[in-house]
């Protein structure tokens, strides 16, 4: 059952829309997996769902001829010098369309479908059980306060009124250090940010700018 499709190292027309049909249909489960709760470009699902098929015909193309497939690697580590940074998530989506389509290439057809089937299903399940999320009210808050203020403490009775947790994780000088830029991890008692805190805030540190978001850490699957 889990034997391989292609028999030698002729590559028959049978075999060839076998694999690219596979390969195609699981780039797409892929594509859509990845835009399960992310957010995501079209251009980066579309070559997403074609990648699987691109490495198939590859491996198929080197299968048996060491030259070619030295030269093909080669090839392959040059992509990262014109590729940008991705996040963790898409990075483990390109390594799992390139798993399914050298699968593919070497006639694995099956394999690649209850490879991708286990692998989807272990996804979904801890996107589910919010895996790795941890505190939905965490925030990163950033305040800039004037130089002549001095910020150990300052926040301190208002961070006791609307938030649980505060620690202060950088101090950055900005405007040729007339200014100071405070950078605080929160967790704040409410599920929003309460208007009232940030007009407080901004009485406090003169009325300049405060920026409160979600932490990168908490990029949801």
């Amino acid at each position: 059952m889990l034997d391989s499709i292609m028999t030698g190292t002729e590559i028959t027309l049978y075999g060839f829309f076998a694999c690219t049909a596979a390969s195609l249909l699981l780039g797409l489960g892929i594509a859509l997996l990845c835009m399960y709760k992310s957010s995501y470009t079209q251009s980066f699902v579309i070559t997403l769902a074609m990648l699987p098929s691109v490495v198939q015909v590859i491996i198929m193309l080197v299968n048996g001829n060491i030259g070619t497939g030295v030269a093909v690697a080669g090839a392959f580590g040059l992509v990262r010098f014109r590729s940008t940074p991705g996040t963790a998530k898409e990075i483990g989506m390109i390594f799992l369309a390139m798993a399914i389509g050298l699968a593919n290439g070497m006639g694995y057809v099956i394999l690649a479908a209850l490879f991708f089937m286990v692998m989807a299903a272990f996804v979904l399940v801890l996107s589910r059980l919010r895996f790795g999320c941890g505190d939905e009210n965490e925030r990163e808050l950033k305040i800039t306060i004037p130089e002549n203020l001095d910020y150990e403490g300052l926040f301190d009775d208002l961070f006791q009124r609307y938030v649980c947790s505060a620690r202060l994780e950088r101090v950055k000088t900005s405007n040729m250090g007339t200014l100071y830029e405070l950078d605080y991890r929160v967790v704040l008692k409410a599920s929003g940010v309460p208007k009232e805190f940030l007009d407080e805030l901004r009485c406090r540190n003169g009325n300049l700018n405060i920026v409160c978001g979600r932490t990168a850490s908490r990029e949801a699957l």
